[in-house]
């Protein structure tokens, strides 16, 4: 407009007469469509805004529903455990085996104050202390006697009528019969004493040894040497039944026999 009013005063036309028309900027295509569409989107929010509250919240309602990208809330349902149905039939066995371990107790402790020696207490007694020794009850007679000293030995044997075996040598000495060093007494100086267990009942004992080649507890064999003499002094021998010095054997030929 100003430049109009300058070219016309250049040109010494008056300004009263020059008739200045504005041209109007035509708008681009893209915005008279978003003006048309914002135009549109105003008339339906006031048409909406003139219905009912109550036909606007059914509205949305329906519309949130139908829309896939609605996600309704709901609660979620927690899965629970399924309970273990009780065995009544397993329980009654329990109860059972329960009972019954009640009364072999009760069995046992009557067992132990008016039956000491009955058979479940034997039993009972026999896993809490172990496995019971075997008892050796041969008597003197099962037992087959076997010579003292060495065949290749000369020497003589003498038994007196109580029973005692004596000789004088220097040999070595064994035992009559297989058995079990249960004791060793003396010393170098005195002598020793060696006694074998050979049952129970059946035991031998020799003194006068100058050497004792086994310990208390060690097994005996009839046909290797207990000890040693060195002919200085007498070696005696004498077997019994329990505490019964025996004399019922003979010594012939340094060879020992029941008679």
């Amino acid at each position: 407009m100003n430049d109009e009013i300058d070219y016309a005063e250049m040109l010494e036309i008056p300004v009263e007469t020059v008739t200045v028309k504005k041209r109007e900027r035509k708008k681009p295509r893209h915005e008279a469509e978003n003006a048309d569409l914002g135009e549109q989107l105003v008339a339906e929010v006031n048409e909406r805004l003139e219905e009912s509250p109550e036909a606007i919240s059914e509205e949305n309602a329906e519309s949130a529903v139908n829309d896939p990208n609605f996600a309704e809330s709901k609660q979620i349902a927690r899965s629970e455990k399924p309970k273990k149905k009780k065995r009544p039939f397993a329980k009654k066995i329990l109860i059972g085996e329960l009972a019954a371990v009640c009364g072999l107790c009760a069995v046992i402790f009557f067992t132990n104050i008016f039956m000491v020696d009955s058979a479940i207490n034997t039993f009972v007694r026999g896993l809490f202390q172990g496995e019971a020794t075997a008892t050796d009850d041969r008597e003197y007679s099962d037992f087959k006697l076997s010579p003292v000293v060495n065949d290749s030995v000369d020497v003589a044997l003498t038994v007196s009528d109580t029973g005692v075996l004596s000789f004088t040598a220097n040999c070595s000495v064994y035992s009559p019969a297989n058995g079990k060093v249960s004791k060793v007494n003396g010393s170098k100086e005195t002598g020793y004493t060696l006694e074998v267990k050979h049952s129970d009942n059946f035991s031998t004992i020799i003194s006068g040894l100058d050497t004792v080649y086994l310990a208390e507890g060690d097994t005996v064999m009839s046909r290797i040497p207990v000890g040693y003499t060195d002919g200085e002094g007498a070696v005696n021998v004498m077997m019994y039944s329990g505490d019964t010095l025996l004399n019922c054997y003979s010594a012939e030929d340094n060879k020992l026999a029941w008679i």
